[in-house]
């Protein structure tokens, strides 16, 4: 009797009836020979699969074709491109070990064990055998395996082995070969190396295996790939656009921040100029803070271990906190503090609170240390010790969309002043939670309406929430269209209920109130590091921490210039007077390297006339002689606006 043929709903909604066993490949031809030819892969309801492997269930089948914009169809291509990457690197070192080749969001990557780091030659030599693998097309063959069998495959590759180990019993255990080259791998991949056409190799890194430090340090080679060039070259472009941007250079070619070996990775040192645009920062959103009535507050960088057991920071964070520290005379140990609510809560509980004093909003420009592994660190984007401007929020549940509505005005306000453009995703309820559906019904409800009050675009990740709470993360968009973690907003019931808060109702008795943790920059180093990057180091007006140099031609105009150089200090600009000894030309180029909003050359004429030689930044060699005052006006004004340009 022959097997039940499976149903399949095709694109456009038309079905098919097929035999179990047919691959995707097969079905093209049956269907619309043409699509042999374009189609890539199959996706089968979730799954996106290999066209010559065999289809065994019903289900909605969709063919994927070479289109940049899919990320399906990328998925397969660079997960194909990394194959041949490893295939590349496995016949000019035939000893490397294999680790993992997945694809990333732009682009791919493959680790190996080697005896000595990939030297850029070696990357021109790899890319160029990855080449000579395309034009030799071979398929990519599919088999499934025993395990006993994979076991003896893989034999002499103990990564591999490793994985194979965490595969279930009675899941499939597939391997994959095009050539020469065999890898224990699920799929899907291309129908052969010959579709791989527009790709790069990028650069090479040290990565541990698995993301652990005590295991071996691997070689990791990233790349890219693209189906069409053009697409490619503009990656290529924007990723030379992102090099010259990087914060950790420029940082240093502006003498803004440093990592001292002495003191220790991850720890930030603010130089004078960084730690003017730090100051600056804080003063904006100080100021705005105290206008929206914000109160701040000011807690201790170490607590006893017991807050952090009450909070449950230590129970599910203690990964990330420092090691205890014993207290001479103290029974119980210290830890630095990782976050701010306990020490926010244990003011809250300082006294009763009735329902007329919330909602109570504390802020705390807070410094926070997190254990962070050391391979993670990343410039001021990943770091040990954060400056955060933190707030909680507590009030009674009828306030939650307000107080919503208002943080997502502060957003909008904050972000603005910047330029930046930003967007939203809401997380909704996971299935491990606590709290009734009614109370998450009642948070959910007030977030989405305060969304849609601030008329807002939202992504909804549905089950992405934290078990306490429903959230809001703001992504924001630099220079150059790369997408970076901003604001968060997080509603929270389980805090409030482990240290007992309570208010006192309008019906006399006591109830619990909603606390909300934001940050509108979030950290001030990844805040910083991702300004620097967006401005490429050119920060406007505002926030430049030298808005103006004045330079006089020669020493015998020192005195005009100083003159100009306090007019300028006394609008509250912050100036800088040039008067080396090096020649007008020199100070100019310097000025421009280090990004200065405005230069204010000062001559003969001008110390004659009371005026000054404007070069503004980014005019090429455009100047524009002006009066003093008139220039001094202009920039104080352009300076009070917050002025982008």
């Amino acid at each position: 009797m022959s097997a039940e043929k499976l149903k399949l709903v095709l694109q456009g909604g038309s079905q098919v009836e097929v035999e179990p066993g047919i691959s995707a490949r097969e079905l093209a031809e049956q269907v619309n020979g043409d699509l042999v030819e374009k189609a890539i892969a199959a996706k089968l309801d979730d799954e996106v699969i290999d066209l010559a492997r065999p289809i065994e269930r019903s289900g909605e089948l969709k063919f994927l074709f070479e289109d940049d914009g899919d990320e399906d169809s990328l998925y397969v291509l660079r997960h194909s491109t990394a194959h041949v990457l490893a295939t590349a690197v496995r016949s000019l070192r035939p000893n490397a070990g294999i680790g993992f080749g997945p694809p990333i969001a732009a682009g791919f990557y493959y680790d190996f064990d080697v005896e000595h780091p990939f030297t850029p030659e070696d990357l021109e030599r790899i890319e160029a055998r990855m080449a000579e693998v395309i034009a030799g097309d071979d398929q990519f063959e599919r088999r499934e395996v025993e395990r006993s069998e994979a076991r003896q495959l893989f034999a002499d590759d103990p990564y591999k082995i490793e994985r194979l180990e965490e595969i279930a019993e009675g899941d499939v255990i597939s391997v994959y070969r095009d050539g020469e080259f065999l890898d224990l791998c699920r799929g899907p991949h291309l129908p052969s190396t010959g579709r791989v056409k527009n790709f790069k190799i990028l650069h090479s890194a040290g990565a541990y295996w698995r993301g652990d430090e005590r295991r071996p340090m691997l070689q990791r080679i990233y790349g890219t790939s693209f189906f069409e060039r053009s697409k490619l070259d503009e990656h290529l472009r924007l990723l030379e656009e992102a090099r010259k941007r990087d914060h950790r250079v420029l940082g240093k070619q502006l003498d803004l921040f440093s990592v001292q070996e002495d003191v220790g990775p991850g720890l930030i040192h603010w130089h004078p100029k960084g730690a003017m645009i730090q100051f600056l920062l804080r003063r904006f959103l100080e100021d705005e803070l105290l206008r929206r009535g914000y109160d701040f507050v000011y807690t201790p960088h170490i607590s006893r271990e017991a807050l952090f057991r009450r909070s449950g920071h230590l129970q599910a964070y203690s990964e990330v906190m420092f090691p205890s520290m014993e207290m001479e005379g103290e029974k119980e140990d210290y830890r630095v503090k990782p976050m701010n609510c306990p020490g926010h809560m244990a003011i809250y509980d300082a006294r009763q609170r009735s329902y007329r004093d919330l909602p109570i909003r504390y802020a705390e420009i807070a410094s926070d240390y997190r254990n962070e592994k050391s391979g993670t660190l990343h410039g001021m984007l990943r770091v040990r010790g954060l400056t955060m401007d933190d707030a909680h929020i507590f009030c009674r549940p009828d306030q939650v969309e307000d107080e919503i509505y208002g943080m997502l005005d502060l957003v909008d306000y904050i972000y603005g002043s910047f330029g930046l453009q930003y967007g939203l995703d809401f997380s909704t309820r996971p299935a491990k939670r606590i709290g009734s559906d009614e109370v998450w019904d009642q948070a959910e409800d007030a977030l989405r309406a305060a969304i849609e009050r601030r008329e807002l675009n939202y992504a909804v990740d549905r089950g992405g929430g934290a078990f306490y709470g429903p959230k809001i993360d703001v992504k924001f968009l630099d220079a150059i269209g790369r997408e970076w973690q901003g604001s968060t907003i997080q509603l929270d019931f389980v805090l409030p209920e482990r240290f007992g808060l309570t208010y006192v109702g309008a019906d006399n008795r006591k109830h619990r109130p909603v606390m909300i943790h934001r940050a509108i920059y979030g950290t001030f180093e990844r805040f910083v590091g991702g300004l620097i990057e967006h401005f490429a180091g050119s920060f406007p007006l505002w926030l430049a921490p030298v808005q103006v140099r004045v330079l006089p031609v020669s020493d015998e105009l020192a005195d005009a210039a100083g003159s100009v150089h306090e007019a300028l200090h006394e609008a509250g600009l912050r100036a800088e007077l040039d008067d080396r000894s090096e020649t007008l030309s020199y100070r100019i180029r310097d000025g421009e390297l280090q990004k200065v909003p405005y230069l204010a050359v000062v001559g003969e004429r001008e110390a004659e006339g009371g005026t000054v030689a404007v070069r503004k930044r980014g005019a090429e060699k455009k100047q524009v002689v002006l009066p003093v005052s008139e220039f001094v006006g202009r920039l104080a004004e352009e300076n009070r606006n917050r002025t982008l340009g």
